[in-house]
């Protein structure tokens, strides 16, 4: 195989992972959007299609059914704002980025109420947890401050943080999201990093 015949193909899984990332991107907005409209239960796969414009045979070559399309949408998300920082080359001494993700959350309440009353927050949770500890280990490891932590000890670390992260975010949900998103940032790091601060 020549040169150009690589090059052809690598451009070829391109164009194919652009194409599956959209009809995946619009399977996801269109079950959100209908999240927001309606109670989970009585969605249908036929309802998801219609919205997103998808033929079935489509939605059947990625997802089982409603539920994999939302915890699998979930699942991207979560990755990619746990490895935000990394992936940024951020040189603040964030392990996570706080204020994006909270700020985010606030854009989308009437999604989160539609997440809560759907009976998949606590599936949410606990596959963000692994995500958020995945992220945050990673973080220790690049920041000189966190390389203090031995690195048999940065998991352990890392979960605990995780889990601190989602009881703040409940707490501030559950408050009626008073503080804002930067605040909540700095009280995150501040639990992080002792109350010396970032």
């Amino acid at each position: 195989m020549s040169g150009n015949d690589h090059l052809h193909l690598a451009n070829l899984k391109k164009k194919t992972d652009a194409r599956v990332r959209r009809t995946r991107d619009a399977l996801g907005d269109a079950l959100v959007a209908l999240m927001q409209e309606k109670p989970f239960e009585t969605i249908t796969v036929q309802d998801v299609l219609d919205r997103a414009h998808v033929g079935r045979s489509t939605f059947y070559a990625h997802y089982s059914d409603k539920d994999d399309l939302l915890m699998s949408d979930a699942d991207d998300f979560y990755e990619r704002v746990s490895f935000a920082l990394s992936a940024q080359g951020d040189k603040s001494e964030r392990v996570f980025p706080v204020k994006e993700f909270f700020s985010h959350i606030a854009e989308a309440k009437r999604f989160v109420n539609a997440l809560s009353s759907s009976g998949k927050m606590q599936e949410n949770m606990e596959l963000a947890r692994g995500h958020f500890a995945r992220g945050i280990e990673r973080r220790l490891a690049e920041l000189r401050r966190g390389q203090s932590i031995p690195a048999s000890d940065r998991p352990a670390v890392a979960f605990a943080h995780a889990g601190a992260l989602l009881s703040l975010l409940t707490w501030w949900i559950d408050r009626g999201m008073r503080q804002s998103p930067a605040e909540m940032d700095e009280m995150f790091h501040r639990i992080v990093w002792g109350h010396r601060g970032p």
